[in-house]
């Protein structure tokens, strides 16, 4: 799961938001320089993707697009199931998705403070060109694998791969729905 995703298993505690968001930044297991609600959500994000990376339907998607994207395969993936989340949105949160994706910016920007490196660098780009929202229209997540395609290390492999979900839809939709139900009992604890 991508960003939108992260942020809807966060729960509603905005420093295990923030923690969860600029996760990725924070490299090593000592977290003590951080509020406990920061190493909460740093801990949350790092369960969420040792459980999607190791989950059988996360798996078969990935296995699925891999010819297309090859190691950046999970990476697509996780795009691919924040458009998916994005798209049914309404079936799995009471909060309409405008209305979620402005409550993340607000709580993000007002602990921007807590952030390093890449994820205090891009989210003024998230919050300005709404990545959350643009990730349930087609050309926003082909944007997104485009800016991640330049962005990467040959990540040119990622450019165009929103082909392989056209492709597969109900498939994938079928694998997210089921992989949806599982990740949020396995973190919910952890919220």
């Amino acid at each position: 799961m991508n960003f939108l995703g992260h942020l809807y298993l966060s729960g509603d505690d905005p420093l295990v938001i923030t923690g969860n968001y600029m996760a990725d930044a924070i490299k090593g297991g000592d977290l003590g320089r951080f509020p406990e609600g920061l190493r909460k959500g740093i801990r949350l994000h790092r369960a969420i993707d040792h459980y999607t990376d190791g989950h059988p339907l996360a798996r078969a998607g990935r296995e699925r697009v891999r010819d297309h994207a090859g190691r950046y395969a999970p990476v697509v993936m996780d795009l691919f199931y924040d458009h998916l989340l994005a798209v049914h949105w309404a079936a799995v949160h009471p909060e309409p998705l405008h209305l979620f994706t402005a409550r993340m910016y607000a709580v993000l920007g007002a602990h921007a403070a807590w952030m390093e490196g890449r994820p205090a660098r891009m989210l003024p780009h998230l919050i300005a060109e709404d990545w959350l929202g643009a990730y349930a229209r087609r050309e926003g997540l082909a944007a997104a694998l485009g800016g991640m395609a330049r962005r990467a290390p040959e990540g040119h492999v990622m450019a165009g791969a929103e082909a392989v979900l056209w492709q597969h839809y109900d498939a994938y939709r079928a694998e997210f729905i089921g992989f949806l139900t599982d990740i949020e009992r396995a973190t919910a604890a952890q919220r």
